[in-house]
């Protein structure tokens, strides 16, 4: 029963994410946005609200190492498996702008939520649990996430507005109405909210049969399934030969990740972490994202074999953690 909510789950993740990601793309181009800061805010947002329900879920129900690994593990499947398999389809053009912009941004956000934790270290707190990210620290998280995101949204803007009069050129409104799209996002949102309660049963269901932690669930098997969207997303734009879309939804599907999902439930209440997440899961972390921005600048664009290098890096973290657990 555990595995089939946990099935269940996803599916309504992942349909949800689907109309969400549908109409606020829509809703998005309306207002003559880029594809690529499409990518980096709003499909980005959407395809990570998976994360975002299934931490606050996981919180509410006193499950913080769910909360936690969900982010780790999402981070870590969206450039290593997410990134690998989409350039297995096709190589993937990079932009100018994902490694001059949106990778520091990526790795300014990782750094400064792991020197969080270190300023909060406390070994003596309990449980297993060695420090916290507490509100004050979401706050800035989510007002860095704020600022970031209105930044790409007026510089795209600017751009696209100035491109648009210089070449004399009408952009193509999207077909469907506006209270189409409005319905898309609702029904979208509804149903990520019904799939992370089933996810989060599930997984603590599972984890209490095979006598695990909740860590090593959600980091693996909770992980890939809420990064399923991104994984659809970028697959598509890679047929669609849409690169940008494809790139900029997963570092800002990350950025998001790291500051709004993390930030917005620490605000809610403090978030317990442990030694494992401080001292090797966000190195993971880092170390992942760190790898990516060669890969962009050679050649500027990421091909298969350097796909394939990445698949095979998830594997290996995928390996230790069961292993180790």
């Amino acid at each position: 029963m555990n595995a089939l909510f946990i099935i269940a789950g996803i599916f309504v993740l992942v349909a949800g994410g689907e109309l969400l990601v549908r109409g606020a793309v829509n809703i998005a181009l309306r207002f003559h946005i880029s594809t690529l800061v499409v990518g980096m805010t709003v499909v980005s947002f959407g395809t990570s609200a998976p994360e975002l329900l299934v931490s606050l879920e996981a919180m509410a129900a006193g499950h913080p190492g769910i909360a936690v690994g969900n982010v780790v593990g999402s981070n870590i499947a969206n450039i290593a498996l997410v990134l690998g398999v989409t350039a297995l389809i096709f190589p993937i053009k990079v932009s100018r702008n994902s490694y001059k912009i949106d990778w520091p941004m990526l790795m300014f956000s990782t750094f400064m939520v792991l020197g969080f934790m270190w300023l909060n270290y406390d070994p003596i707190m309990g449980n297993g649990f060695v420090t916290e990210l507490n509100r004050w620290n979401g706050l800035v998280m989510v007002g860095t996430l704020v600022l970031f995101s209105m930044y790409l949204i007026r510089k795209s803007r600017k751009h696209t507005k100035a491109s648009h009069a210089e070449l004399d050129f009408i952009p193509e409104i999207p077909k469907t109405s506006i209270v189409k799209d409005l319905a898309f996002v609702l029904i979208g949102s509804v149903g990520l909210a019904y799939g992370a309660h089933l996810l989060v049963d599930g997984t603590v269901g599972l984890a209490s049969v095979l006598g695990i932690s909740d860590y090593v669930i959600s980091v693996t098997v909770v992980a890939f399934g809420t990064s399923l969207p991104e994984l659809m997303t970028s697959g598509i734009a890679a047929f669609k030969r849409q690169s940008d879309l494809s790139v900029g939804n997963l570092i800002g599907s990350n950025i998001f990740n790291i500051l709004g999902i993390l930030g917005v439930t620490s605000i809610f209440k403090n978030i317990p972490i442990t030694s494992q997440v401080l001292n090797i899961d966000m190195w993971w972390v880092i170390g992942i994202s760190a790898l990516i921005f060669p890969l962009m600048i050679t050649g500027k664009r990421i091909n298969k074999w350097e796909g394939l290098t990445l698949l095979s890096l998830y594997g290996c973290y995928i390996f230790y953690v069961v292993t180790k657990s």
